[in-house]
């Protein structure tokens, strides 16, 4: 079965002459394979098509995907949104008593999928023209277990409570104070409860457009976990948390399923193998296509993500594996030291930060660890120039780059004119389209209009204007927040070589334990109370730094036998205690 996807975001049908069509073999013999339609973009016959990939070769925007896929998948499309577009194979089914996961890449249907299975949205069978009613679409499926369960969505015999993605919206459809938003939903539990279980107290008065984004996702979660349903869907709980509010949502969504029926979509494969007992890989095309593979155990189902290949379909879904090194990287850097500073201090009124003394090396990435609201981002606006400290010294000669927590896309044109306006000389360059540009997918969204990007595709391009930039040390805060699974680790090991290849050095905020692992050299650890009191303490090499950051989080962690990759432990196994006892909580 082969099909054909037009990427209409990234065609350009005005700024080329149409070579899809021009040069397609069947048109030149008269036969119309490749025509443009009233909206001036072109369709493909998929009947017609040979797939010789010549139309792929001379689009110029790379708008144009023909792709083979099993003919098995024919009879199991759930949802196509018209001629040439995204289309959905198979759809997961959640499970009493159980946390079902969902992990892939963003673009291949994961969103898509809750909605069908809500009922928010009708699978049309791949029939766009004519969709299918209700029953037609049970009838599809009589005798499987998604009959089943759809039926009852249907009948209103589920209910069903969705926690949305993009949490940071939530200003936009609800107006007021928390207090008055959680106080319409007290099924589950009743304000008090959820204030103190989900960490709101001090912000329960406080208007929603004014909350930070782990206080939104928090309300979010509150708002969704306090409604009494059947079917709870958590679509990217743990963004914008740091470690420790992630594993308390991870604990709190494994509680509810005990007698509930929970699905999850996580990026943060620490924490998805954490919370969840069976996960659904989702491969496919961004754009093109999302197909669900069946349930597996959730270790097997994140191995099989990392290796790229599905042994019983014979899929590889991904060039190479990703790999982790079960032993921490060297921590005796023989370089100079590139910044350094000591006894840092500064105050807010309400905050006081005090950043006890170290030093960054040439060539080295540090890691930068710890609760939201205790200073990260401030330390990082010191040594960036932004914020100047009351008291201690720094060794600022140093030229910073830096990349803020929050990005907005306030720029008026492309990400092309973006990029070239800033740093001409440096993104045009051979080394820096080979190691950033193309590493991160930028090319793809040169003719994007700044203004209409989304959420990961702004993150992944203040990343590349970051490291555009001319600088000793290059800040990044938060890099990984808005980007899927893949993304993050592309993007990791992008800073990383980056960092190699030119000699310079990083500092780089994040809560994505696998991001840091991949990233760092080193690590500096954040504590202190949270809002109140914030310390900083370091560099310390890698073993020392997770160490003290995990024993504050009070987890362990464990090497896959596989892949390597660091597993949270069950709190007071045999091999957390064991851990613990030795004091090796992630490095064991």
């Amino acid at each position: 079965m082969r099909i054909a996807a037009v990427l209409a975001d990234r065609c350009q049908n005005r700024k080329c002459n149409h070579e899809c069509e021009k040069f397609c073999p069947l048109n030149r013999t008269g036969v119309e394979c490749v025509t443009f339609g009233e909206r001036g973009k072109p369709v493909i016959s998929e009947t017609l098509c040979q797939g010789c990939g010549i139309c792929i070769n001379k689009c110029q925007f790379d708008a144009i995907k023909i792709i083979g896929l099993a003919d098995e998948l024919k009879e199991e499309m759930i949802h196509q949104y018209g001629e040439n577009t995204f289309r959905l194979y198979r759809l997961p089914v959640p499970k009493k008593g159980l946390v079902t996961g969902i992990l892939g890449p963003n673009g291949i249907g994961k969103t898509t999928a809750i909605k069908m299975l809500s009922g928010a949205e009708t699978p049309n069978l791949g029939n766009y023209e004519n969709p299918p009613s209700r029953e037609e679409v049970l009838k599809h499926f009589a005798g499987t277990e998604l009959h089943d369960f759809l039926s009852n969505v249907y009948a209103g015999r589920v209910k069903t409570a969705i926690k949305p993605q993009y949490v940071d919206k939530l200003p936009l459809t609800a107006k007021g104070v928390v207090r008055d938003l959680l106080s319409k939903i007290q099924e589950r539990m009743t304000l008090e409860e959820a204030a103190r279980e989900f960490e709101l107290e001090e912000v329960m008065d406080r208007d929603l457009s004014k909350l930070s984004g782990g206080e939104l996702q928090r309300v979010a979660m509150a708002a969704t976990m306090m409604k009494e349903a059947d079917v709870y869907f958590f679509d990217e709980p743990t963004s914008y948390l740091d470690i420790y509010q992630r594993v308390k949502m991870a604990r709190l969504i494994k509680a509810l399923s005990a007698d509930k029926q929970v699905m999850v979509i996580e990026h943060d494969l620490a924490i998805l193998d954490f919370l969840a007992d069976n996960v659904n890989v989702v491969y496919g095309s961004e754009g093109a296509y999302g197909v669900f593979t069946l349930a597996r155990q959730v270790r097997t189902a994140i191995n099989v993500y990392l290796d790229g290949y599905l042994p019983e379909e014979n899929i590889r879904f991904r060039e190479r594996p990703i790999e982790f090194e079960a032993t921490p990287p060297r921590g005796d850097w023989q370089t100079a030291d590139l910044i350094s500073f000591n006894n840092l201090r500064k105050d807010f009124g309400g905050f006081e930060l005090d950043i006890t003394g170290g030093a960054v090396k040439i060539g080295e990435s540090v890691g930068i660890v710890g609760p939201n609201a205790t200073g990260k981002t401030t330390f990082v606006k010191m040594l960036a120039g932004v914020i100047e400290a009351d008291s201690g010294d720094m060794d600022s000669k140093v030229k910073v780059a830096y990349k803020p927590q929050y990005i907005t896309g306030d720029f008026d044109g492309t990400v092309q004119d973006l990029l070239y306006a800033k740093a001409y000389d440096t993104v045009t360059s051979g080394f820096f389209v080979g190691e950033v540009i193309d590493s991160l997918g930028i090319k793809y969204l040169m003719d994007k209009q700044v203004s209409n990007l989304s959420g990961g595709e702004l993150q992944r391009v203040a990343i590349t204007l970051c490291l555009a930039t001319e600088a000793d040390i290059y800040l990044f805060d938060e890099p990984s927040a808005y980007l899927d699974s893949n993304q993050r680790m592309n993007a990791a090991k992008t800073i990383r070589r980056m960092m190699e290849k030119t000699g310079r050095s990083a500092m780089i905020v994040d809560h994505d334990t696998y991001f840091l692992d991949m990233v760092s050299d080193s690590m500096m650890v954040f504590g202190g109370e949270p809002g109140h009191h914030g310390v900083g303490d370091g560099p310390f090499d890698m073993r020392d730094g997770m160490n003290r950051f995990l024993n504050a989080v009070d987890i362990t962690f464990r090497r896959d036998a596989d892949t390597h990759r660091p597993r949270i432990n069950k709190p007071d196994s045999r091999l957390d205690r064991e851990q613990k006892s030795k004091g090796e909580y992630y490095y064991a």
